[in-house]
Parts: structure tokens; sequence; C-alpha cells
């Protein structure tokens, strides 16, 4: 399912055009999102503190009554049912049970199981099934200050002629922002996992990883890049030497960095930038080379078109931004990151415990927001400087609140195309139009396509970050408040 491209891709759009924290301040949207089709008209850094100043202040987010003012009731109450039934663990089990049960095979239990799903958490985390659908979702995005992050919800392909098909829906997708509004679309994302074949990208991250412990140890096929690890990175995925790439695994390395090149080059000719999601650590060594190679080539003069990952929730994410960043200095290369919390705690912690090493996550969540928020505040300083690019993809309101403090203390433009703050669609929807109307640029991470192909990416985005669904108390808070401020006024 996951190697299959959407039918007609090429005319997706063209009729218009997994960041994450497990805090309580957490906040997320209604379905549709509101605003929408029911909207009113060792570097050293100066550390983001909380400011309590008038113009840093996110406006009305916890405003239950200026929050929802456009909203239907029956709306609302499908909102809080959708998040009533995504913040229950237990559903994320059985959806996956049902996805691979023999259910799926009878056409009319299939149907009915597909339509249901269809109506209540698809239409509520996914912009749209076909070109017209997904159209109107980036439209109503765009006329209500918001931007469009475009994630073609692709992964893990097995051989080269899925990587292959998969690379053209990503093309097709670059191609469909040409007729979209200016500045509609903000980002194409990728998973290197949809161009390249999971045992390649484990083969190399291997291979790079022996490289870090041996720097004798010779990589005849390795292209220029920034550096991959840090003194703490984790190199536990590789406790042997690993053999070298066979000849046949050298030429499908090849494929997959000339896949990466035409979507690059793509995206600079449509002048949309390209965002590569980090993924696992087993694996991720592989797509930070491939990320920086391709960066080298195509950042220039100022603009950088790819854009490569920082997850805060790891231990050594502060020391490879740093390290990153230093190399791209000295290489000339301008940098665009995006700063995220992270999605696979869970089977991180696992992995590492089974070969008898600490998580290369950090020790509590307090220390992981303090490595996101101290990422941000290294970011921001460098775009005050006239260097590199960030988007900060998160749903914590606290460090919403900090980097809006933090882009005023030091003078960023609120209206700045080197700062874009992000959060998923249907999702935290009161942290976007609260940084929107502060006067900042913010992007919703869209995945779209037929919900058979969608279903099990949003499935597996759930499974491997839990926490992201549960956390929404505040979100089913402002809802009841409003629902039963609606109940009072009706009754008296």
């Amino acid at each position: 399912m996951a190697n299959r491209v959407i039918p007609a891709a090429s005319k997706l759009l063209k009729t218009i055009r997994p960041l994450n924290s497990a805090s309580t301040s957490t906040i997320s949207g209604i379905s549709p999102p509101i605003g929408f089709s029911e909207k009113t008209p060792q570097a050293t850094t100066t550390a983001i503190t909380p400011a309590d100043n008038a113009a840093t202040n996110l406006s009305n987010f916890d405003d239950a009554d200026k929050l929802f003012a456009s909203v239907s009731t029956s709306r609302l109450l499908r909102t809080a049912l959708n998040l009533h039934l995504v913040g229950m663990e237990p559903m994320v089990d059985i959806g996956m049970w049902v996805m691979r049960s023999r259910l799926m095979q009878t056409p009319l239990i299939k149907e009915a199981i597909l339509g249901t799903i269809r109506s209540t958490i698809y239409d509520h985390f996914c912009a749209g099934e076909n070109p017209s659908a997904t159209g109107k979702s980036v439209l109503e995005l765009n006329e209500a200050g918001l931007r469009g992050m475009l994630v073609y919800a692709l992964e893990y392909a097995g051989d080269n002629d899925a990587c292959d098909r998969n690379l053209q829906g990503f093309l097709d997708t670059v191609e469909s922002t040409k007729s979209l509004p200016p500045s509609s679309v903000s980002f194409i994302i990728l998973k290197i996992t949809a161009i390249c074949p999971m045992n390649l990208l484990q083969r190399v991250s291997d291979l790079l990883r022996w490289q870090q412990h041996d720097p004798s140890f010779n990589l005849p096929w390795k292209r220029d890049t920034f550096p991959i690890f840090s003194e703490s990175s984790p190199l536990y995925h590789t406790l042997k030497k690993p053999e070298p790439l066979t000849p046949e695994e050298e030429r499908d390395l090849e494929l997959v960095h000339q896949r990466l090149m035409k979507l690059s080059q793509n995206c600079v000719e449509a002048n949309v930038p390209l965002s590569i999601d980090a993924e696992y650590t087993s694996i991720q060594p592989a797509i930070d080379y491939l990320t920086y190679s391709s960066a080298i080539i195509y950042n220039k003069d100022d603009n950088p078109i790819v854009y490569g990952t920082i997850q805060a929730y790891l231990k050594d994410a502060k020391e490879r931004l740093l390290l990153a960043t230093k190399a791209a200095d000295m290489m000339g290369v301008p940098m665009g990151f995006k700063v995220v919390r992270g999605a696979y705690m869970s089977s991180e912690g696992k992995l590492a415990s089974s070969l008898g090493y600490k998580s290369p996550i950090h020790d509590c969540i307090e220390d992981t927001h303090a490595c996101y928020n101290d990422c941000a505040s290294f970011m921001l300083e460098r775009i005050a400087n006239g260097s590199d690019a960030v988007v900060l993809a998160t749903h914590n309101v606290e460090s919403g609140r900090l980097a809006m403090a933090k882009a005023h203390e030091i003078g960023v433009r609120k209206v700045h195309q080197k700062l874009e703050f992000a959060q998923l669609y249907g999702m935290a929807e009161s942290l976007s139009f609260g940084l929107k109307n502060a006067g900042f640029q913010v992007s919703k991470y869209m995945p779209f396509g037929p919900i058979q192909l969608v279903l099990p990416y949003l499935l597996r985005r759930a499974e491997e970050n839990r926490g992201l669904l549960n956390a929404s108390s505040l979100d089913k808070q402002l809802i009841r408040e409003e629902l039963m401020r609606r109940l009072k006024a009706a009754i008296f």
C-alpha cells in the first residue's frame, strides 16, 4: 500500500492549490480545522526565557467563546467525539488490528469501515482524497492566513521500481504547486524511505557509524556532507565492522542520489523548499547524509531549498545542530532546519534497552523541552545574524510563547521568510491562529491522498507518537466549556 502513488497525482490540487510534545499545554483543533470553512472575518546563545510582553503574548488561545465563535454546535460535538476517540490509547491498537485483519478483505465490511473513518478521523486530520477536496482545503487554509506543508503520504518503498513510482508522485505534487496562490505552499515534505529502500538506508547508516568509530575506514562512495555525528551520538546500532557496499548496492545508492537531486531541482524551479523528515536513529545517519549532500548542491544565494530535521528529544541533538551549521558556514552553504521534538520515543527506548544501552532520548520531558527551546533560540539568533532558516514545529504553547519572545527580543521580523512555525493539520489550531494573529508565518502539516493510502500512514504516526494524541486535555476542556456555555445560553 505504501508503495502506490496517488492516481492522477499530476492533477492534484491544480483546480486551486509527524512536531511533538507530551506537555499538557498541547492544543488541538476542531474538525475540519477552525478558521477554514467556518471561520471568523556549543555556541554562545541567549537562552529563551519567559517574557511577559503584550507584543509577544498569544491572543485568546484559551478564550473558548472567541475561539469557537464561528463554529456550529454540531461541529463542536463531532470534534469532541473525534478528540475523545483519538485520545483513547486502545483505539490506536484497534485501528492497527482492523487495517491488518481479514475484515478489510470483505468488500461490504471494508466500505463500511472506511466510510466511518472517512467521516470522522480522516476528515479531521487529512487535507483530502482527490484534487478537488485537497485543493479546497489548501485554499481555505490560505484564505485563513496559514500556509500548507504538502505531505504526500508515502514511505517504506521496497525496491527501485517502487522508489521510482513514489518519486513521480512527489514530482507531480511539486508541479501542482505552480498553479496555486503564491506562497500558499510553504514546503514539500519527504520521507527518504519513500525513495530509498529501508535495507539500503540501514546498510549506509551502519557504514557511516563505523567510520565515526574508525576514521580510517574508507567509504569510496561517500560524497561531500556535513558532520552527521557528535562525540555523544549513539553508535550501538553497529556493533561489528560491516561489509562494504556491494557493486549493486553502490548503484542503488547512486539511484537514490539521482532521485533526490531531481526532486530538489524541481523544488528549486518551483521555488518551494523541500523538508526531509527525520526517522528512526537506526537509519537517521543515512538520511542526514543524503539531506546534507543534496543541500550542499542546491542551497545557494542565501536561499535554503533542502531542509534537514533536528529531533530535540535526542540527547545529541544540539551538538549535531552546532556541528552541521558550523560546517555549512565554512562551506558557504545556507542551511535550513525543521526543529521537532520527536516521534519514535517508544521504539527507540526498546531498541536501546534490547542491546543493553541507555536510551538516546532525554531522561525526562523537561530536558526535551529545554533542548527544543535551546535549539530554537540558536536558530533564531542565526536568522537575526542573516544566516540560515528554521521551521519551529511544535504543539507546545510555552515553546511558542518563548520563541515569539525571543524573536521580538532580537529583532527578527514577525513576517520573515526564514522563520516559520508549524503544527499538524487538524491540531493545535489555537496555537496556529495565535501565532498567525501575532504576525508570524504559520504552516499546517497536511497529509493527503486516498484514504486507503493515507490511513496506514496516519496509524503508524499515531502508533509511534501516542502521547501527542492523548495530550489534548486543554482542547477538550475548551470545547466542553463552550458547549456548556451554549447549553446554558439556550436554557436561560
